[in-house]
């Protein structure tokens, strides 16, 4: 196991290699001057001496190669370089972000779970009777809407309507339930086809059906054996699911006004603060890279089959 992780990690530091290379080489070529913008965030126009002086202490007159160079260099460091809106390193405004990111993420994911594990697992259980069909149909609307209409409808029924939540902030227990309904809802129908799928194609496997034939309860066998390994198909996309809520997700916290690091690109974006795009790009670099291979190695231990069927390297 030691060296199939050595193998992974290695592989993964490549591919955060090669996509340092892209963002850096995408935002370079980008029309705004940076120096530019860093003069008129300051309200110091565009006076071309001074523009000058900052390319120069910014080493942004040096070729490109010296340029990834050094901020590659920086990134090794902890240095994402100076945000042009915010005035601050990039690496401060990421970290001060980054709590509110991952209390919305974890609540999100484990409301998420609770909804569609019981869902998933009654729609398998009930095949083609009554209690699947409303739980399938429910699932297909919710995959069908948006997270912003849902995010819209939340806040007309909980804050205009009934005045009971806030419409946006980050700021108490009370602002992290429409975000984290609104993002648990969505994940939520998908993941009801997916466990019910992969439970109905364990529950036709012949030991399932062995074990039926030979009077073993059927809750037991759910429980104990269709539940377990079904779910070993649905742990990486899980994984995914998850890295993908602490990269942040823009659309909602936009909406919610929660001050996370979604919300934050999206600022980024809209005001050409390329070195906190670059920042939250490498961010999520990481996360993916990190995520994907925690699982691999989850999914390792969780199924005893990849070992012994001669995958250890």
């Amino acid at each position: 196991m030691g060296k199939y992780i050595a193998k992974r990690m290695l592989a993964l530091l490549i591919i955060l290699l090669g996509l340092s290379v892209l963002t850096f080489c995408l935002t370079s070529v980008l029309p705004s001057d940076p120096a530019q913008q860093l003069m008129e965030s300051m309200g110091a126009g565009s006076d071309p001496e001074a523009i000058a002086r900052i390319k120069a202490e910014y080493g942004l007159d040096q070729p490109l190669p010296s340029q990834y160079k050094n901020w590659l260099a920086g990134i090794l460091h902890g240095d994402f370089g100076q945000s042009v809106k915010y005035g601050q390193p990039v690496s401060l405004i990421l970290a001060r972000k980054l709590p509110n990111t991952v209390r919305l993420a974890c609540v999100s994911f484990v409301l998420m779970l609770l909804i569609a594990l019981p869902l998933g697992i009654l729609s398998a259980v009930y095949h083609n009777k009554t209690a699947d069909y409303v739980i399938r149909f429910l699932a297909f609307i919710g995959e069908a809407l948006p997270s912003f209409w849902i995010a819209l409808v939340l806040i007309y029924l909980f804050s205009v309507k009934l005045h009971l939540l806030p419409v946006g902030g980050s700021e108490s227990p009370r602002h992290l339930i429409m975000p984290a309904v609104t993002l648990a809802l969505g994940m939520a129908a998908s993941y009801i086809r997916r466990i019910r799928t992969s439970m109905l194609e364990e529950m036709n496997q012949p030991y399932i059906i062995g074990g039926i034939s030979r009077g073993v309860s059927k809750k037991r066998i759910i429980l104990y054996h269709v539940l377990p390994n079904s779910l070993l198909t649905i742990v990486t996309l899980l994984g995914m699911s998850f890295g993908g809520l602490l990269g942040g997700t823009m659309i909602v916290e936009t909406i919610f006004s929660w001050n996370g690091i979604g919300s934050a690109a999206v600022n980024a974006i809209t005001n050409r603060d390329y070195q906190l795009i670059q920042g939250y790009v490498m961010w999520m670099g990481v996360i993916y890279v990190c995520v994907n291979l925690l699982v691999d190695i989850l999914y390792r231990y969780l199924d005893p089959r990849i070992r012994l069927g001669g995958m250890e390297e």
